[in-house]
């Protein structure tokens, strides 16, 4: 049987190369992306940054000691979804076999389209080359038979490179790895692993698997064929997200039910406008809140109907608050969730008030707004953040 061609393409360092394209001053000099205040984290960074051990999600008060004199870009997100959206048609006009994993990755399954593309290793090539001379933003592809080593030999491509893993040699490439960089190996796995005497890929695939299935149940099965570079899962087209969330951690703890409804408000317009932005409705609403102390509490809302109306989801979100009203203690993070989603031409069957359409296509008349002109600030003025 033929083997599939797989490629993983992954940008580097995708929000600080985009900003770049718009501060050509700042190229081949340290830049952190994301807000210097209060409990921000780093979004981004460029791999000078990332050589002094600055990464993505840490907070950046501690991330600017490590590197005082990067320059700090606060985000520009309408911008990376741009390049996204760009890049993720670019894809899909080679292949229609692609499955974007986040805004700045997708694997790609070209095995159907090396008769007219050339091999995966040109096709490879040529991504790369057109989304750096087309669009200015250098990208790493690992090319293997498979999702898993694809996606491992894209890490070892970076940054701005191409790795290739020759299908006869994937056990080869993966036999000195060790287990920590295997997906489905995070810290209590590797804990467990580590008891088993098991440190590399290879190790693990010498393992009995059913050893590994008594320790680790159907984890340790589908770990055991990774290790031996056995991975059938195919590339999915489609990737309908299970929810989309949206949260805001305070610079200081907050006790004021007011701030906390006008955080929600604004979250929930966040929410609402990807939900259009995905031509997805939610079915139910999700409160997330974190306490001074860390401790939390989630709570979760059916709608009547399907909506992706920001008025909807915000006054779902707020009635979920006022449930856990009086608080425990000061809050430090809310979020808020839409989740079981779905067309939206569902709740809108449902829904009989007119009123309901109106606001619906008033939101989606801000959408437009914003689309045309990013620098605009379109919103209704009870989403507006109030001062914390």
């Amino acid at each position: 049987m033929a083997h599939r061609a797989i490629l993983h393409v992954d940008m580097d360092a995708f929000f600080v190369s985009v900003e770049l394209l718009d501060r050509p001053e700042l190229v081949g000099k340290p830049v952190i992306v994301g807000f210097p205040e209060g409990r921000s984290v780093v979004l981004s960074a460029s791999y000078d940054c990332r050589a002094r051990g600055v990464h993505s999600a840490m907070p950046m008060s501690q991330a600017i000691p490590l590197m005082p004199e990067a320059t700090i870009v606060e985000p520009s997100h309408h911008k990376y979804a741009q390049a996204s959206e760009q890049i993720m048609e670019y894809f899909r006009s080679l292949t229609p076999l692609v499955e974007q994993i986040s805004v700045d990755e997708a694997f790609l399954d070209v095995t159907g389209s090396v008769r007219m593309l050339g091999g995966p290793v040109q096709i490879a090539q040529t991504i790369r080359e057109h989304i750096s001379q087309n669009m200015g933003l250098p990208s790493s592809v690992g090319i293997a038979k498979n999702k898993f080593v694809a996606k491992l030999a894209s890490t070892y491509a970076k940054p701005n490179g191409m790795a290739v893993v020759a299908p006869e040699r994937t056990e080869e490439f993966l036999r000195d790895l060790p287990v920590s960089k295997m997906w489905g190996v995070g810290k209590k796995t590797g804990e467990q692993l580590h008891a088993l005497g098991i440190e590399t890929v290879g190790e693990l695939s010498r393992e009995s698997e059913a050893r590994l299935v008594s320790r680790l149940g159907e984890h340790g099965r589908s770990l055991y064929l990774l290790s031996r570079g056995i991975d059938d899962r195919p590339v999915e087209v489609t990737r309908d997200e299970k929810s989309i969330s949206a949260e805001h951690t305070f610079s200081a703890d907050v006790s004021d039910v007011q701030v906390l409804e006008g955080e929600l408000l604004r979250l929930s317009h966040r929410v609402a406008k990807r939900l259009r932005g995905h031509g997805r409705a939610a079915g139910g609403v999700g409160l997330k809140i974190k306490y001074r102390d860390f401790t939390g509490v989630t709570r979760t809302k059916t709608l009547g109907a399907a909506t992706d109306s920001s008025s909807a989801i915000g006054d779902a979100a707020l009635s979920l608050l006022h449930k856990l009203s009086p608080l425990a203690q000061p809050v430090r993070l809310v979020g808020v969730r839409a989740e079981r989603l779905q067309d939206p031409e569902v709740g809108l069957q449902l829904s009989l008030d007119p009123k309901d359409e109106k606001v619906r296509e008033a939101e989606r008349m801000a959408d437009l707004i914003g689309q045309k002109f990013p620098q605009s600030l379109v919103t209704p003025a009870r989403f507006l953040r109030p001062p914390e």
